[in-house]
């Protein structure tokens, strides 16, 4: 008979999920082990790709798909869960802040989207959606581009913006290159999309570009139009 220790899931039912270690949590996500090895282990084996002293499930969001695939017993599904698992946590995690945060100073958006945008192989770029006083109203991942450039169109942000009823918005993309400075497409892109929403009635408040720890705010520049610093 096997170590209680190995069974998760009946673990789970009597004491619930805080009774659980971190790799009995992912050995429960991934159902099953392989041959002599137990799914706990297999767990386990996932936490000690980067961390094996401590087995913070935290370093699940740095693996990638590759990484995983290579621990025996790890096969596209069972990888393709945790990936999931770890995208979860890290949505759960960022709706808790933007509830919590005012988005009103460059730094501080850069900062809060520097670690999650600058290792990006290719140039991505989002939207944050803002009330009267610049606080959260969501955020949507409008292109995922070449490495060479993303196609952004003010139709398309402005949809989106109308959708979740924003007052204000910034922009943020990537340089995969690590030089947030600006190119002639991105200013002409960005001046269009700033007169669309002047028409509108929706403010575009900054353009925000993300190299490798660090950042160009377009604002701070002297790009816009209008010289009304962000409220």
């Amino acid at each position: 008979m096997s170590n209680y220790s190995e069974q998760p899931y009946e673990r789970f039912l009597m004491y619930g999920a805080g009774s659980l270690t971190n790799a009995e949590l992912l050995a429960i996500i991934l159902r099953t082990g392989t041959k002599g090895v137990s799914a706990v282990e297999l767990g386990k084996r996932v936490l000690d790709l980067h961390d094996p002293d401590t087995n913070a499930l935290s370093y699940l969001s740095h693996l990638t798909m590759k990484e995983l695939r290579s621990i025996p017993g790890i096969g596209e599904v069972k990888a393709v869960k945790l990936l999931c698992l770890s995208e979860i946590a890290r949505r759960i995690v960022r709706e808790k802040v933007h509830k919590a945060r005012r988005f009103d100073c460059a730094q501080d958006i850069a900062e809060y989207y520097m670690e999650e945008m600058r290792h990006l192989q290719t140039e991505a770029t989002v939207v944050l959606h803002l009330d009267s006083k610049m606080a959260f109203l969501g955020e949507d991942t409008l292109t995922i581009g070449t490495v060479n450039g993303s196609l952004l169109s003010p139709r398309e942000i402005y949809i989106k913006a109308l959708e979740r009823k924003a007052v204000q918005i910034v922009l943020i993309h990537n340089h995969p290159s690590g030089d947030p400075s600006p190119s002639g497409e991105d200013i002409s892109v960005t001046q269009q999309i700033l007169k669309a929403g002047e028409i509108l009635g929706i403010r575009l408040c900054d353009h925000i570009i993300i190299g490798d720890l660090c950042y160009c705010s377009l604002r701070e520049m002297g790009v816009f139009e209008y010289e009304t610093a962000i409220p």
